[in-house]
């Protein structure tokens, strides 16, 4: 199953996500900004839960087994540039917007900026299309709501 995600999602021409697998996408990528800092906080697993069952609709069960599949996908995924580049191509722009909001959120999470998270969210704003201005409004919803 991993396996023919990361394929799809490393491919020099990324094809247009289905949804379950967008949604498993997302989830990954925000376990990797939490993991980013070396430190994956309670705190994180709570934000990120939250944001997947506000986002998904999704109950505590399904929740838990979306973000177990995305900590393994995480793991396995090389290459942060291709895989930010699939999901820019399978999610609109508004909704792009919504998502560095929400890896905003998992950066803040536990109450501590690093310079990894940063760098990592400057990273994958720009590969997600989304502009500073647009990531810094985010960034102050995010810390609004920490």
């Amino acid at each position: 199953m991993f396996a023919d995600l990361l394929r799809r999602l490393t491919a020099p021409a990324p094809e247009r996500l289905p949804e379950p697998d967008a949604r498993l996408a997302l989830a990954a990528l925000l376990v990797r900004v939490a993991r980013s800092d070396g430190h994956y906080a309670p705190a994180e697993v709570d934000r990120i839960d939250r944001i997947l069952k506000h986002r998904h609709g999704l109950t505590d069960g399904e929740v838990s087994a979306l973000r177990a599949q995305a900590e393994t996908l995480e793991a396995e995924a090389p290459d942060t540039v291709r895989f930010t580049r699939a999901l820019k191509d399978a999610i609109p722009l508004e909704d792009r917007i919504a998502v560095v909001e929400a890896l905003w959120s998992v950066a803040l999470a536990d109450g501590a900026r690093d310079a990894h998270e940063d760098g990592l969210l400057r990273l994958l704003v720009n590969l997600l299309g989304v502009s500073d201005v647009e990531s810094g409004l985010a960034r102050k919803r995010a810390e609004g709501q920490a």
